[in-house]
């Protein structure tokens, strides 16, 4: 089976985090500044910053994407768009936008620019994909609620690049698009301070025979952690352009740990020139995912299809770290 190697692409939320993904395999890179980007919380970079990373990342032939993919309000966009004249001038390879409004402004100011659709435009099918294609969008970043098939089907169907999440946590919104953290917590996902409400313990309510069982309150709306090392093959024969490792609020050891092992295994599928489904995966790196960060495990997303309560972890919404054995004392 022919196809060409995707992209792999990991998350930088600073400088260490950076120079972890480039070093251990990364393609490309994507990037907040400090502002109009969905990571708020992390340190980000400034213009100087982001200057010093294109051009380590150009010399090591990696791409810098710079995410501006907040909401913006008609005021903030004529700031949005002097700091991304900053960005485009210290070399950027694409810009990564959730707002239409801004989207047109930046294909009017900027033609050369690529344009990213983020997967908080919440793109799912192809006519979606057919009206970023119009507007002059470069590559969609696709739902993540979508099935292999229905990602290929798209692959098929469109000139645009395809790009999927591959690896990290999921959001219990579709795709993203969360009101609950505005509603519980005060602050917006879509403006880059998610207040996280889905890794909150909530209490089931109404008739119930165990209403005082401990069953009744749990971690009910905290998905696991994405994981497709296994899937790689798989979603590299869908067509995709890129696979997006997610992770901006992650370590640089988790950077490094996870764009590592997505580095080599991606390699291995491709390892004949030609693109192989089956592969051995070493039980050591499986460990290595799980220590690095999970939350009871790992689950494959929608890949294959809805999986219902697998995806969740009810009993704690942070990391686990991996079983060793009780302590007796």
């Amino acid at each position: 089976m022919k196809c060409n190697k995707p992209e792999l692409l990991a998350p930088c939320g600073d400088q260490d985090a950076f120079k972890a993904a480039v070093e251990n395999g990364a393609d490309a890179v994507y990037l907040g500044g400090r502002l109009f980007n969905a990571r708020q919380f992390a340190a980000n970079f400034d213009s100087e910053k982001l200057k010093e990373a294109s051009d380590y990342a150009h010399v090591r032939a990696v791409n810098v994407y710079l995410a501006m993919n907040t909401l913006m309000s008609e005021g903030e966009l004529g700031k949005a768009l002097e700091f991304l004249q900053e960005a485009y001038l210290a070399g950027i390879d694409g810009v990564i936008v959730q707002d239409l409004g801004f989207a047109a402004l930046v294909r009017k100011a900027f033609p050369d620019l690529p344009l990213h659709a983020s997967t908080q435009m919440t793109i799912y099918n192809i006519e979606g994909v057919r009206t970023l294609e119009k507007i002059g969008f470069k590559r969609v970043v696709l739902a993540r609620e979508l099935s292999l098939e229905e990602i290929g089907s798209i692959c098929t169907e469109t000139g645009l690049e395809v790009e999927v999440f591959a690896h990290g946590a999921l959001c219990t919104g579709y795709s993203g698009q969360c009101l609950m953290s505005s509603i519980i917590g005060g602050r917006s996902g879509n403006r880059g301070k998610c207040a996280q409400p889905c890794r909150l313990p909530y209490e089931l309510e109404g008739e119930n025979p165990n209403r005082n069982s401990s069953i009744n309150r749990g971690y009910y709306l905290s998905p696991k952690d994405l994981c497709t090392v296994g899937l790689l093959g798989e979603i590299a024969a869908t067509g995709v352009k890129s696979l997006k490792i997610e992770g901006r609020m992650k370590s640089p050891e988790y950077v490094a740990t996870v764009v590592r092992i997505y580095r080599k295994y991606l390699n291995r599928v491709f390892e004949k020139g030609k693109l192989s489904v089956k592969y051995a995966i070493d039980e050591q790196d499986l460990s290595d995912l799980l220590k690095i960060f999970n939350r009871g495990g790992f689950s494959e997303g929608y890949f294959k299809g809805k999986t219902g309560k697998d995806m969740m972890s009810y009993e704690k919404p942070k990391n686990w770290g991996v079983y060793l054995g009780d302590v007796i004392t």
